[in-house]
């Protein structure tokens, strides 16, 4: 009997069991049935609990195969921590996608024009000015580009801008390729340079025996001399520069041809502003620097003070522990000058100073002139090979076929070496003092190098014009304070020509704009004063002369020739011309003060205020400033000033007065007015 209750309760569980699983659903229904059920205190519910028991076991065991897991975890993130550092650099090789656009090499001659670059470029014109405005440079089509610009807009269209080697170019590097078995000892090249009146021709006079310094203006040396002396140890080129300041770029000149430069300083003078200057040249063109102590023949003669002087410039005596050679001379009784030579050659032999004679010359321009007799003449310096009569050579803008070459003694000579200063006749113009000149081989060749340097300075000259921008120009007109003054020079040579013209520039100030509109050689005709009266421009000569129809037309022009021998007195004579346009400066003057008492309106006159002059006294017309506290609230002028009922010019100290002020109707009682007096006084160069 009690089996089969046992046997009934079996089935009850599984039902049991059934229920929860179909109730587990609805929360609330489980409850009431495990309520009514007095199955509780019957032990048979302890396996109902049990059976999923086993179930759990397998939970867990999921939930502990995870957590012996969990610890590595927390190691994984460190090694990645440390991997990501690394990644960055896989990322890198995408810049370098870029690179395979190749830029292909384009040849242009540079400058070049707005059409022709487009030609190159395979544009059209009108894009290619586009490109240009948006650059914001204004061109036309014929214009020269910069080289930067052309460049950039090369790359954008796939090219890298190449300049194409010119013939001039092929020429050089083959002359101054050097064949070490040809070459030959040559003369040394010896520049005289210093301040003015320190005896640098009188000295060179001594060595050739000659008398050039009684030929110049002023006894001051105006051009650079080429001279050849024949000593007996050989031969000495010399070279002698202007000693005027205003001939900077002419001593330049003479330093870069130079091997050696004498620095002639005055015993009796000392160190003087142009022997810096000399000095400088001197080391910028990096030659052997000897020092010529001269005038030690004078009683106030100092050489040990000159020394000192040279020394703080970093001259250092041989007798002293240095470098420097030093040696102290006379060019008026020859005192001295035989050592000097002795140290020329000297230096030269240390220097190895060699030249290839038989190569086709090449050279220096020291000076050019027109000359009435003889047409386009050039003072040239051998600096390799040998110049004969009758070839071909290109000088700056110019070329032609040697005529003539005439040495310094003022003979005729068929032929010059290295180291040799000549002057060559035959020329087709007057080339710019400082060219390099040289042989070619025909006269294709000769005229291709002429038009191409023509070429290139129409184009500098276009490019120059060019740089000038709408808002610029614009600004300019707006202020209205840019004043010109405008010049023609004509000179005897070229070098002298080109260091007026430096030296003019100088003077120019950020208030007077110094033009030079036309500079040449030659005497001053009527084509240079037509110019002048056309430019409004003043002519300047310098050791030149005047045409007889220039002189006619200038006075039924009324325009002023200025002819100087000295370019002291023309620097001088610009610079006070410069003075009478620049911009005076307003000099101010106290005239008097008033105070405000009383502000009355008067009908069709305004604002009338009465005052009362503290100090001083008031002019009419005169600039009137009105401070109210600390604070300038009007400058302007006194309109009208009127005492009792009448008009007056001018009111006294202690009186009362009524004043009105131009464009002003905002006064207030306890303003004060100062007047004052505004006088222009004309400004002077320093």
């Amino acid at each position: 009997m009690k089996a089969k209750p046992a046997t009934k309760a079996a089935p009850i569980k599984t039902s049991a069991a059934k229920k929860p699983v179909k109730a587990t659903p609805p929360t609330v229904a489980a409850p009431k049935p495990a309520v009514k059920v007095a199955v509780r205190p019957v032990t048979p519910t302890a396996p109902v609990v049990t059976r999923p028991s086993p179930v759990a076991p397998p939970a867990a065991k999921v939930m502990t195969k995870p957590a012996p897991a969990a610890p590595p975890r927390p190691a994984a993130p460190a090694p990645v921590a440390a991997k990501l550092p690394p990644a960055p650099p896989p990322v890198a090789p995408p810049p370098p996608s870029p690179a395979p656009v190749v830029l292909k090499p384009l040849e242009v001659k540079l400058p070049i024009s707005v059409k022709d670059l487009a030609t190159k470029l395979e544009i059209k014109v009108n894009d290619l000015i586009k490109r240009l405005l948006q650059e914001r440079i204004l061109v036309t089509i014929n214009q020269a580009i910069d080289e930067a610009v052309v460049r950039k807009i090369a790359r954008e269209q796939g090219y890298e801008i190449t300049k194409a080697p010119t013939p001039e170019e092929a020429i050089l590097q083959s002359l101054e390729a050097v064949d070490p078995a040809k070459l030959k000892p040559r003369a040394p090249v010896v520049t005289l340079m210093g301040h003015v009146d320190h005896g640098k021709t009188s000295l060179l006079d001594a060595i050739r025996q000659a008398r050039v310094a009684q030929g110049e203006a002023g006894g001051i040396t105006q051009h650079i001399g080429a001279y050849e002396v024949t000593l007996p140890q050989g031969k000495v080129a010399f070279l002698d520069t202007p000693g005027h300041e205003a001939f900077t770029a002419m001593r330049a000149r003479g330093a870069n041809v130079t091997d050696i430069v004498v620095l002639v300083v005055a015993a009796d003078d000392g160190v003087m502003p142009q022997t810096i200057e000399a000095i400088d040249h001197a080391k910028a063109a990096g030659v052997t620097l000897v020092v010529a102590v001269n005038k030690i023949d004078k009683p106030e003669a100092n050489p040990e003070r000159v020394k000192k002087q040279l020394m703080e410039l970093g001259l250092m005596p041989e007798e002293w522990g240095g470098k420097t050679i030093m040696v102290g001379v006379s060019a008026k009784t020859g005192q001295g000058i035989k050592e000097l030579l002795e140290m020329l050659l000297l230096e030269a032999e240390l220097l190895e100073l060699k030249a290839d004679p038989t190569r086709p010359a090449m050279g220096a321009v020291l000076e050019a002139e027109l000359s009435k007799g003889t047409g386009p003449t050039a003072h040239v310096l051998v600096q390799s090979g040998t110049i004969r009569v009758g070839e071909l050579i290109v000088a700056g803008q110019f070329s032609g076929r040697i005529r003539a070459m005439i040495n310094d003694r003022g003979q005729r000579v068929k032929e010059a070496g290295p180291a040799t200063p000549v002057e060559v006749l035959g020329l087709s113009g007057v080339p710019q003092a400082g060219d390099r000149f040289f042989v070619v081989a025909d006269e294709k060749q000769a005229r291709e190098i002429v038009e191409r340097r023509t070429d290139e300075r129409r184009l500098e000259g276009l490019t120059s014009r060019a740089h000038v921008t709408l808002e610029d120009l614009h600004a300019r007109i707006a202020e209205g304070k840019q004043k010109e003054l405008k010049l023609i020079i004509k000179g005897d040579v070229q070098g002298s020509l080109e260091a007026l013209r430096s030296s003019l520039e100088k003077v120019s100030t950020e208030e007077i704009k110094l033009i030079t509109i036309h500079a040449g050689i030659g005497d001053i005709n009527e084509s240079d004063v037509m110019l002048a009266a056309a430019s409004d421009a003043v002519i300047f000569g310098f050791h030149v002369g005047v045409d007889a129809k220039a002189t006619a037309r200038a006075e039924e022009e009324g325009v002023e020739i200025k002819r100087y021998p000295i370019i002291y007195d023309a620097v001088n004579a610009v610079k006070a011309a410069i003075e009478g346009l620049l911009e005076p400066e307003l000099e101010e003057t106290f005239l008097g003060r008033a105070l405000v008492r009383k502000i009355f309106v008067v009908s069709k006159v305004g604002i009338v205020a009465g005052c009362y002059v503290a100090k001083g006294k008031l002019l009419r017309n005169s600039v009137a400033r009105v401070l109210r506290g600390a604070e300038r609230v009007y400058e302007g002028k006194i309109g009208t000033l009127k005492r009792l009922k009448d008009d007056v010019r001018e009111v006294g100290e202690g009186f009362e007065c009524g004043i009105t002020l131009e464009g002003f109707p905002d006064l207030q009682e306890g303003d004060v007015i100062e007047a004052v007096e505004v006088k222009k006084v004309a400004r002077k160069l320093a």
